[in-house]
């Protein structure tokens, strides 16, 4: 059974992951997860650790880095994903350490808030090449090892202002948008090779996020949730069969909405929002 039809992580071997270790060892699987030294990142890396996973963490802040990486037992892999080879790099660096990545957990993110008529060109430049162009090229990069081994997980965090966009978020929706049809037209692509791919769909999530955007979370609903519930999410899919998830749940049926009647939808947004 593959990592993709499995409902607990897989371990495997010594001898299968060519360490020179005893044969039969169990060996626990490996996650890189971006974006860990805070928010929903380092959540989930708890979350992780406490599932047996071993733990390859990167984040710009080198001392939260390090620090969740002693709370979890990982190893910290800063890095800046904002350069050209940065998440080639990163690939490198992981495979180095641990021989194999069998889960990548995309959560590095930018955001900015404003008219897209104001937002400066470099932090447009920026917001695509962390949000979007690297978790593609960390997928690129690692994938090939998921397939040959035949199982493997890419987990991705999207947002709900990509499934419906929010106004004065127009470049945040456009990159989030991106990255989910990036995950379905994946989707088609990996099957059946025991390679799974899943997007996570948060709302507003209570992390440093919103102020290192520099505009703090406006609206009075939804209200934001803990990063630990977008962290069991990810649990949920890392090890399962759904390959989409909002969190909270509900916000599917506003994503359904419009879907059906994006007129209806727009009307009811502005009225609420």
């Amino acid at each position: 059974m593959s990592i993709d039809d499995s409902t607990v992580p897989r371990t495997t071997t010594a001898a299968s992951v060519g360490d020179g270790g005893q044969v039969g060892r169990p060996v626990a699987p490996v996650a890189l997860i971006t974006g860990a030294s805070s928010g929903i990142g380092a959540a989930t890396a708890v979350r992780l650790h406490a599932m047996g996973w071993s733990l390859l963490l990167s984040g710009t802040d080198a001392r939260r880095l390090h620090s969740v990486a002693e709370r979890t037992g990982g190893i910290a892999l800063a890095q800046d994903l904002r350069g050209h080879d940065g998440p080639r790099r990163l690939a490198d660096r992981a495979l180095a350490a641990a021989g194999r990545v069998d889960a990548l957990v995309a959560c590095a993110g930018i955001g900015w808030r404003g008219p897209f008529t104001t937002m400066p060109p470099e932090v447009l430049d920026e917001m695509v090449t962390v949000d979007l162009a690297a978790p593609l090229q960390l997928s690129r990069a690692l994938l090939p090892g998921m397939v040959e081994r035949g199982r493997g997980r890419i987990v991705l965090i999207g947002s709900m202002a990509g499934q419906v966009g929010v106004g004065g978020e127009a470049a945040y929706a456009a990159v989030k948008g991106g990255l989910s049809l990036f995950a379905e037209s994946l989707w088609y692509e990996l099957r059946g090779t025991g390679v799974g791919v899943r997007i996570i769909l948060p709302g507003a999530v209570d992390t440093p996020f919103f102020a290192r955007r520099g505009t703090p979370f406006h609206r009075s609903r939804p209200r934001p949730v803990p990063p630990e519930r977008i962290a069991d999410s990810i649990a949920r899919t890392i090890t399962g069969r759904r390959q989409r998830e909002f969190a909270p749940h509900w916000l599917a049926l506003p994503a359904r909405l419009h879907g059906i009647a994006p007129g209806v939808f727009r009307r009811l947004a502005d009225r609420f929002a």
